[in-house]
């Protein structure tokens, strides 16, 4: 779903988008830090941020880092 704010703010288009690691955060809602693979050897990470369910909005992408690769540590940033 943060697909196409990511795009947006790097200004590419992805050939591919899939997600390979996953950890939570939980706070007013969960932070999400996503390992995410967007070329042969290239990923980035993630930082989403999902609200609580009564306030009934989508995930919002945060910030990201890019230039990974599928060795690095998926930490807190």
């Amino acid at each position: 779903q943060v697909r196409p704010q990511f795009e947006s703010r790097t200004n590419t288009i992805c050939a591919v988008f899939t997600a390979v690691e996953c950890r939570t955060q939980v706070v007013a809602g969960t932070v999400y830090f996503i390992k995410v693979q967007v070329s042969d050897a290239e990923y980035v990470h993630l930082k989403v941020f999902q609200s609580l369910p009564y306030e009934n909005k989508g995930p919002n992408l945060v910030s990201f880092q890019t230039g990974k690769t599928r060795d690095d540590p998926l930490t807190y940033f």
